[in-house]
């Protein structure tokens, strides 16, 4: 809705975490990891400097509570582990990271390691990258869990935990997601807001303070929620079924296809108007997901929007000797 420099390539710092998070997410929905699971810190783990929980070797902890010290307190040390459990070293972690940046689309992003602590010229990303992999992040909702605790401790109460995003505290409906800073990325911050059924993301890079990043992601959600408004492309009646010349089924249902919403300016959405235009009869066969018709949604003289209307079912041919059953079972009706 709203970019300036979104694809400079930039240090992301801890905002890394977030391809970090969503490996570690993949890998619990996908059954190869639980939050329960009791993961060993090793040597290189409780190493790194920086935001951490102050693991120690061979300290034995859960994978939920190395979510929330990843997460909330942005730990590079519960990042670590997670890396090396899920690919077994951080570095064939951070290949999983690119493979899924890519699959993402994520054209200008380049991870070399978990947690984005160290400088390194080959460890970069764009706004636009983190926009992306914060959308994919949030599509999860196990990662709310994490993302929308603003204090709370670990280890029975011996470590406190304090998110680094304050707008989970001070922005009406915030829902995540990632604070970064180096010397060298700047303060960094992904921030998610829902408000009213729809969610926005704003991601900024490179800021001078904290204060101002903060200021900034609160300023391009505000802008969001204050300007645009989603709407729904379905008719506001149930499509009528569609009959099938000569097949099996005599009529298929006619559904709408792809996505259903739409963000626009709250000034379009006060002349939105949707036209359908459907087929009235169609030959069989019928495919499923054939297309019937369109729903053209139109603001004043512009179209905005496009909808294939498809057919929800399958409805072959009738045979010559169906045909002429069904001929017979009609004169005998009719008789």
């Amino acid at each position: 809705l709203y970019a300036r420099g979104a694809d400079e390539r930039r240090e992301p710092a801890s905002v890394t975490k977030i391809m970090t998070q969503l490996l570690i997410v993949e890998a619990v929905e996908a059954g190869t990891l639980t939050l329960d699971e009791i993961v060993t810190a090793s040597a290189s783990a409780a190493g790194i400097g920086g935001s951490q929980m102050y693991l120690e070797e061979g300290e034995r902890i859960s994978v939920r509570d190395l979510m929330k010290a990843l997460t909330v307190n942005s730990a590079n040390d519960a990042a670590v582990v997670m890396a090396e459990r899920i690919a077994g070293s951080e570095e064939a972690f951070a290949k999983l990271m690119n493979e899924r940046a890519g699959a993402l689309g994520m054209a200008d992003t380049h991870f070399t390691n978990a947690s984005g602590l160290y400088p390194d010229d080959e460890h970069y990303t764009t706004a636009r990258d983190v926009a992306i992999m914060s959308r994919e992040l949030m599509g999860h909702e196990l990662i709310r869990e994490f993302t929308t605790i603003w204090t709370g401790t670990l280890r029975d109460g011996t470590f406190n935990l304090a998110n680094t995003n304050r707008l989970i505290h001070d922005y009406k409906g915030a829902t995540g997601l990632k604070t970064g800073y180096t010397s060298r990325a700047g303060y960094c911050l992904s921030a998610a807001a829902e408000r009213d059924g729809i969610e926005y993301i704003a991601v900024v890079l490179g800021c001078d303070t904290g204060a101002i990043r903060f200021g900034e992601a609160a300023a391009l959600l505000d802008f969001a929620f204050n300007n645009y408004v989603l709407i729904s492309l379905l008719p506001s009646e149930p499509l009528p079924p569609v009959p099938v010349v000569l097949g099996k089924a005599r009529y298929v249902q006619p559904v709408p296809e792809g996505d259903v919403c739409l963000v626009v300016t709250k000034a379009e959405a006060r002349v939105i108007e949707k036209r359908i235009s459907i087929l009235t009869a169609v030959p069989a066969p019928v495919l499923e997901g054939e297309r019937l018709g369109a729903i053209v949604v139109h603001s004043g003289d512009r179209i905005i929007a496009e909808l294939d209307i498809v057919s929800a079912e399958s409805s072959r041919s009738l045979t010559w000797a169906e045909i002429f059953a069904r001929f017979f079972s009609l004169l005998f009706t009719a008789g």
